[in-house]
């Protein structure tokens, strides 16, 4: 099996943190009541299942690479579900897992920007055009979970 090059580390580990952002929204979704932010997070959970299809067939064409890249992905995933578990407790609220997703969705897209930089670097067209695609969503949902945590913000300050 080849060695993973820093690159192909980057792509399992974004591959992990969609399918963690899968159960993480899903996750958050149960604490909340609110349809407008349960909508949101349903649609930021669709968005990680095709980053994780996209990922997956980058990933399929890289030979010898796939089944050590894919164990990375597994590996992040649950170090990501690990600290979800323990920043949310058994008494997260709806506030505490939008903060969690807040920093959650900031990582990822961090993550994605250095594969985008990786991939201009080496010349890795596939990888950078995936990065490119991924890097917009990524954004959007650092928006969505920052408003969402500050509207419950202000709701929470409004009933103290």
């Amino acid at each position: 099996m080849a060695e993973l090059t820093p690159l192909d580390e980057k792509l399992g580990e974004v591959l992990g943190l969609a399918q963690a952002a899968q159960d993480a929204t899903k996750n958050v979704a149960k604490l909340s009541e609110d349809d407008e932010r349960i909508a949101r997070l349903d649609a930021m959970r669709g968005d990680a299942e095709e980053t994780e299809r996209r990922t997956l067939a980058l990933v399929d064409g890289l030979e010898g690479k796939k089944t050590k890249i894919q164990e990375l992905g597994r590996e992040t995933k649950g170090e990501a579900s690990e600290m979800m578990k323990t920043y949310l407790g058994s008494d997260g609220d709806e506030l505490d897992g939008f903060e969690f997703l807040t920093m959650a969705e900031a990582g990822e897209l961090g993550h994605w920007e250095i594969v985008r930089e990786m991939s201009r670097k080496l010349g890795a067209g596939d990888a950078l055009e995936l990065a490119e695609w991924s890097i917009p969503i990524q954004q959007g949902h650092t928006e969505v979970v920052r408003a969402c945590s500050l509207e419950l913000a202000a709701e929470e300050a409004a009933e103290a």
